[in-house]
This record gives structure tokens, C-alpha cells and sequence, in this order.
């Protein structure tokens, strides 16, 4: 895990030193271990690492392959490299016991084909001497970030965007990424980013860069081309699991794991103590007062005796306010909701303990963990006529959950594309009438995530459109308390049988997650693994936003001469809003947080250019 950055020039410049080490120098707490860089002539590539894998100096990068034709910088994990090293290029000569090195040989051997081979997440850069050729890749499913700037001079590319930032000159907001976050609720759903200099490689996609200049950007994994056959059985989705956490348990420092004490992380850390049993496993959770839904520390201390030290945090209101700037620092955007920052604090706790943590991220989008999902599958059942099973389902719903959101949202995803579109916009009446001037205020990609017609192509969907969505908040979090996280359940063997299983054994008589919970049975606390209160990284943001230190706070925002003059939402309308919030006349905490901290994001990146 590590922080990459590189400069490519297309006409005869030289790459100084100077420039990588200004791009390494804003993500040096990606990889606080070792810093190196390479050049030659137009081409330079910038590293920061963080030693996971080898320890050594033997492992620092930028890394030359034996006959130094091919240069390569990293960031991530290949959990096969074992596996590649001794089946698939054991013929190689290695210096060191990192999978960078495997890696390398891999794409000597067998050039941009070799992805296909690899089980992991990463981003990197190979730049071959030989042909003056430079092929830069993704992962399946974006776990790994890459961002790029690309203009008739030059392409500039790292793992964050602040490295970027130091290489532009002129830097402005992108107004349709605002318009996605204020009216979506989307970030990192497309290419785009905030900033409308900066473009991010999307999952699964490659950058090629011919010696002539050329610049080809492509898809080389599509996940619903690649889906297998459906799991049949929990217990093979167990078995599956189990070697996934096996898997990304390799390395050479300590490994701890978040714990929320909901279905997915217990899974993990359940099974993690069954079947490859340590003396001195460290979780890491957050918790509050005990009357408030988020709080979920009595189903973490199920766990009890079977982790050697549990740690809490409690994330505050007041701990907030502390902690923005560094919080925007960290994240380089906006982002939509305060459950960021209790990802943030649980992160923070673990930095001096465990250099690993792994995440229960990824169950919800492949196996039907969101409330909305439920709206998904009567939407299947109601099209395919299946009108026994849609009834069966939608009353098992009623009788098992306190909430109609699954009926409501059944209701939002059976409306034409048109109609989802002017819901939308009408809840966002405070965004600016001239912000959504020649914007594309539709979303195609975003409206196709709530068209989908069954369960399985909502699934691939969500991949598609939303899974970056929650990733980027905890790669941003982790690399900056120099954290490496990993996500057993996105493993792609995992993903790719998941997907394909069918809808009645995700969801079964009201119950979402079927398959996980029947796998969990005798291994699972059975308190944990019924419960139907999904909670996650939740804050409590309503209240938060009630409390005398964050009153002042969004008035003095809100009240500013710059979000005044913004002119991205009607400042009246938002003074509205806080009014009522204040007032309990409905809970408008969202709506709130996005403008505000769209206000600081301003404020820090636009306005005095990332000062």
C-alpha cells in the first residue's frame, strides 16, 4: 500500500526531480516508510511507500525488473502473489519477497493481459525502456484510486488529487459533480471529480500511452462479462469467504479489523477467529450513547474473549468541528454525510496499534444489504408476474420492518426515468437555478442505477455506478493515518458467483442477505446474525446538527459573505431548512452538511488553492 504519482510529457521536456517530489510531498502520509523516484528524459514516476509485504529496503520503488527493461511503481495488494510466483512465473530470478516484484514479472511475461491473473486491488504505472511505451491500470472494482490530468503537453497522474493539484496552474470547480452531490447524492459515480481539471480512471479501466504521445483509455474488466456460476449452497459461499479472508490475511505487519457489530464485519472477524485463530486480534469500532441507533456496542461485545483487546471511539459533534480542516485535507472533496467522520475516528484509533484493518465493505452492494434492494426484487417479482411471490414478499416486509422505505422506494424505481428525475430536483429546490444551466440534470448513469429491472442487474449497477461511491471515503481515510484497509468481500471470485445467484436466496421472507445469514448459522452469534436494524458508520447526525457547537458552526457558515455570494444553492433556503431542523419541523441534517461542507470545500481548494 503505498501513494503513486507520475509525469508524462508528449514533446521534448524533461521530468525535474522537483516536480515528482512536490506531487510526493502532499501524499507522504500514503507511505511515510520510504520515498524514491525515477526519470527519464519525458517520463518521471514519483513513490511513497507504506511497508506491508518485505519490509526491506529490497522492496523500495520505483522497481526495475532484472533487466531493467521495465519500470513499475505499486499501490495495493496481489493476495495471489504466492500463487503467481510459483505456478505462473516461477522461471524468474527475484531479489526480493514482495508482490511488487511478482507483478512486474508478470507484465514482462505477459504485458496488460496479466490483470486478468491477478487477485487483488492496485493501481499502477509500468513504463517500458524498450518501446518508450507506458501502460497504466485499475482494479476490478476501484478500491485502489487514480486520478489523472491530461492536456495537449502532458498527462499527470497519482493516487490522490492534491499531488495533481501541485502540476495546474489554473484549477476550477467542476459545477456537474456539485450538481450530482447536491441533487444525488453522488460522488465518484463517473470519471468526473470536483475538480474539472482532474478526471479519475474508473475501475477496471487501463491507460496506454504510445511513444508517439498517444493516449488510449479503456475498459480491460467489465463485471457483468465476467460474472460465474451462481453459488449454490451458503455453505459454499462460506467456504468462498473464508478463503478470501485467509487470502488478504498475508502479510508482515499487525492486522486488526473494523467492527461495527453488524452482519458483515462480524462475519468477517468471526470467521477469522475459527479458522485462522490469533492471540492478539485488535478490533476497532465506534460507538455512542447507548439510547441512540448508531450505537452498537452491545452486539460488539458479543464477541467478548475471542479478541484480545477491543478499541472504542467516540466520535462527537464538538470532535467535528476540531477535526474539519484536517478532514478536508484528507478527503480532497466534498463528501455527503458525517458517517465519514466516524470512519475517520475509528481509522485514527487503530494508527498506532495495526498497520492493516480489514472492512466489511462490499456485502451490502453483492448481496442486497441496502433497505432500497427490497424495492429492487418486488420490482422483479411484480415485471416476471410473479404475483403470489411479490405479495408473499412485500407483507413479510410490512410484518418484519418498523420502516416502508423498501415500499417507497419500490414505488420511486417503478416511475419512468422522467418522472425519477423531476422528484429529484424538486426535493433540491435550494440548488441554484443557475448551476443546473447546461448541466446534464438527468444522469443517465445515475437514473440507470435506479432503473434496474431485477435484483442481479441492480447489483451489477451499483458496481458499476455506486461502489466507488463508498470506497473512496475509506481509501482517503485510511491512507491518512498511513492505514492499509482490505475488503474480504470484494474479493472478485466472491463477486463474480455472488451476483449470479438467485434473487430467493438473497432475499427470502422479508429477510435481506439471506445467503450470508444462512452461511453465518452455528458460526455467527445469532443475536447478530438475525438482526434486521442495519446501522454501519452512522453518526448521529440530526442531533449533531441541534447542538449549540454545531449551531454556531453552520451559521457562521451559512452566514458568510462567500456562501452568500457561491451561487451554487439559494442561501434563504438553507437558512429555512436549519430553522425547521432546529425547530424538529423535519430532518434536513443532510441537505444541511452537503451545502456546508461544500462551503469549506470551496473555501480550502478553490478559493485559496489548496492553502
Amino acid at each position: 500500500m503505498c501513494g503513486i504519482s507520475g509525469i508524462v510529457y508528449f514533446k521534448d521536456r524533461q521530468v525535474y526531480p522537483s516536480e515528482l517530489q512536490a506531487m510526493m510531498k502532499t501524499m507522504k502520509h500514503r507511505g511515510p516508510d520510504d520515498e524514491s523516484l525515477f526519470t527519464d528524459q519525458g517520463i518521471g514516476f514519483g513513490h511513497v511507500r507504506l511497508s506491508i509485504i518485505d519490509l526491506s529496503a529490497a522492496g523500495r520503488q520505483p522497481m526495475a525488473c532484472s533487466d531493467d527493461r521495465f519500470v513499475i511503481i505499486f499501490n495495493g495488494e496481489i493476495y495471489n502473489y504466492l500463487e503467481l510466483k510459483k505456478s505462473v512465473v516461477s522461471e524468474f530470478t527475484y531479489k526480493t519477497n514482495t508482490d511488487t516484484e511478482v507483478l512486474l514479472n508478470c507484465f514482462k511475461k505477459f504485458g496488460p493481459e496479466c490483470l486478468h491473473l491477478l487477485n487483488g486491488m492496485f493501481a499502477f504505472a509500468v513504463f517500458d525502456k524498450k518501446t518508450r511505451e507506458i501502460f497504466i491500470a485499475r482494479d476490478r472494482f476501484g478500491i485502489k484510486p487514480l486520478y489523472y490530468h491530461l492536456d495537449a503537453e502532458k498527462l499527470v497522474f497519482a493516487s490522490d488529487i492534491p499531488p495533481i493539484l501541485t502540476q495546474i496552474t489554473e484549477v476550477a470547480p467542476n459545477d456537474q459533480a456539485i450538481y450530482d452531490y447536491l441533487v444525488f447524492d453522488r460522488v465518484a459515480h463517473n470519471e468526473m471529480t470536483f475538480f474539472k481539471e482532474i478526471k479519475k480512471l474508473q475501475h477496471g479501466q487501463s491507460i496506454s500511452i504510445g511513444a508517439d504521445g498517444k493516449v488510449k483509455i479503456q475498459s480491460w474488466y467489465l463485471l457483468k462479462d465476467n460474472l460465474k456460476g451462481a453459488f449454490e449452497t451458503p455453505a459454499e459461499y462460506k467456504e468462498a469467504l473464508t478463503n478470501s479472508i485467509g487470502l488478504q490475511l498475508r502479510s508482515d505487519v499487525p492486522v486488526g479489523a473494523c467492527l461495527s457489530g453488524g452482519l458483515d464485519s462480524s462475519s468477517i472477524v468471526s470467521l477469522w477467529t475459527k479458522n485462522f485463530p490469533i492471540s492478539n486480534l485488535n478490533t476497532f469500532s465506534a460507538v455512542y450513547d447507548s439510547a441512540h441507533r448508531a450505537d452498537e456496542s452491545k452486539f460488539i461485545k458479543l464477541f467478548g474473549s475471542e479478541i484480545f483487546k477491543m478499541h472504542f471511539t467516540v466520535p462527537t459533534a464538538d470532535g467535528l468541528i476540531r477535526d474539519m480542516d484536517a478532514l478536508l485535507s484528507a478527503h480532497s472533496e466534498p463528501f455527503p454525510d458525517t458517517s465519514i467522520y466516524a470512519e475517520y475516528k475509528v481509522l485514527e484509533s487503530a494508527k498506532n496499534i495495526v498497520k492493516v484493518l480489514f472492512s466489511g465493505q462490499g456485502a451490502d452492494e453483492a448481496l442486497a444489504g441496502y433497505d432500497y434492494f427490497y424495492g429492487y426484487y418486488f420490482k422483479e417479482l411484480l415485471l416476471k408476474l410473479k404475483l403470489i411471490a411479490f405479495f408473499q414478499e412485500t407483507f413479510s416486509y410490512i410484518g418484519k420492518h418498523r420502516s416502508s422505505y423498501a415500499l417507497k422506494a419500490f414505488a420511486f424505481f417503478m416511475l419512468p426515468a422522467s418522472m425519477r428525475s423531476s422528484l429529484f430536483a424538486k426535493k433540491k429546490r435550494y440548488v441554484s437555478r443557475d448551476l443546473q444551466y447546461g448541466l446534464d440534470t438527468g444522469q443517465e448513469d445515475i437514473q440507470n442505477l435506479f432503473g434496474a429491472p431485477t435484483l442481479s442487474n441492480a447489483f451489477l449497477k451499483h458496481f458499476e455506478h455506486k461502489m466507488e461511491h463508498h470506497l473512496i471515503w475509506g481509501d482517503r481515510s485510511s491512507m491518512w493515518f498511513s492505514l492499509e484497509m482490505r475488503f474480504p468481500f470484494l474479493d472478485h471470485n466472491l463477486v463474480e458467483r455472488s451476483i449470479p445467484v438467485a434473487s430467493n436466496m438473497h432475499i427470502k421472507n422479508g429477510v435481506s442477505k439471506s445467503l450470508l445469514r444462512e452461511s453465518m448459522k452455528g458460526t455467527l452469534n445469532e443475536k447478530i446474525r438475525i438482526r434486521l436494524d442495519k446501522v454501519g458508520f452512522e453518526t448521529p447526525q440530526d442531533e449533531w446538527l441541534r447542538s449549540d457547537p454545531m449551531k454556531s458552526f453552520v451559521l457562521d457558515i451559512v452566514g458568510s459573505a462567500s456562501f452568500q455570494n457561491r451561487g451554487y444553492v439559494t442561501p434563504s433556503e438553507i437558512k429555512n431548512m436549519f430553522s425547521n431542523h432546529l425547530k424538529r419541523k423535519g430532518n434536513f441534517s443532510k441537505e444541511i452538511w452537503k451545502c456546508i461542507n461544500l462551503e469549506l470545500w470551496f473555501k480550502k481548494y478553490i478559493d485559496n488553492k489548496y492553502a
